[in-house]
């Protein structure tokens, strides 16, 4: 597979780097990302995805567009309220990069797709909105052996890092099981904080389909707007990690370890 002229041009500003080069764009053009979230994270991660020519792109979300997502979900503008959003983002992205084929499936990440969905790509970004999700990916993608981007948002602060399974640090090492269901309503979050973040976890899969840099990994990177801070936190596996823990070994099945599954459970802020 060699790039075309128009193909050339496009990526132009991309293969000037020797990180990536025209190998790297191939990579690109030959990788599969998977979505899960076409939200607050979802959207700027996504326009990057498919903006560097990564030619498969899957969106999954369930969800359609409200008018109080507009503040920070930038994939959609006001005439799309009440419509799907993976329908819908599937739409702007082609239009923005032909090279892309982009995936809709509308519809929610559950125990009885997340296998076959997951399976299919090499590279998962984490952009839900909700702990059950969170987990469900973790586990899955230990069980599959795919890399992903986790990330996490609320009010003026964001988080983000990487997981290769099997060989870092993972999901739940840090953070071990879903926290207890609350009712509390959604605190923010400040419009650009999905955004500096989903934009970093499309930094995360672009290095890690060409080979380019450092992943994030065994390193937690937070964000806090208010300040400006940033911190990068050292994240070390948990040889008693529910899922990785003994040498990156799997321990039990990651769907019968008392996940609640509950889609009413209460979501992230996202």
């Amino acid at each position: 597979m060699k790039l075309t002229a128009k193909q050339r041009s496009r990526y132009a500003r991309q293969l000037s780097l020797d990180a990536i080069g025209a190998e790297g764009q191939l990579r690109l053009l030959t990788g599969r990302v998977l979505l899960v979230g076409a939200g607050g994270l979802g959207s700027p991660c996504a326009l990057y995805l498919a903006a560097a020519g990564v030619g498969t792109l899957s969106i999954i979300d369930g969800d359609t567009v409200e008018a109080s997502n507009l503040q920070r979900q930038v994939l959609y503008t006001t005439s799309d309220v009440g419509k799907l959003k993976a329908i819908i983002a599937a739409s702007r992205l082609k239009a923005l990069n032909p090279d892309v084929e982009v995936i809709a499936h509308a519809t929610r990440l559950t125990t009885e797709n997340a296998r076959g969905l997951i399976a299919d790509h090499d590279f998962v970004i984490d952009a839900t909105d909700n702990f059950d999700s969170k987990f469900l990916i973790a586990d899955i993608c230990h069980r599959a052996g795919v890399a992903y981007s986790h990330a996490g948002i609320s009010a003026f602060f964001g988080q983000t890092f990487t997981v290769l399974p099997g060989k870092t640090a993972c999901y739940r090492c840090i953070f071990n099981a879903p926290p207890p269901p609350s009712d509390d309503e959604p605190h923010g979050p400040l419009g650009v904080i999905p955004g500096v973040v989903g934009t970093l976890q499309a930094n995360e899969a672009i290095k890690f389909l060409t080979g380019a840099g450092t992943m994030l990994t065994n390193r937690l990177f937070t964000f806090d707007a208010l300040t400006a801070d940033t911190r990068t936190i050292t994240v070390n596996p948990n040889p008693a990690c529910p899922l990785c823990g003994g040498n990156g070994t799997e321990q039990g099945d990651p769907l019968s370890m008392n996940i609640d599954r509950n889609e009413n459970e209460k979501r992230g802020e996202q």
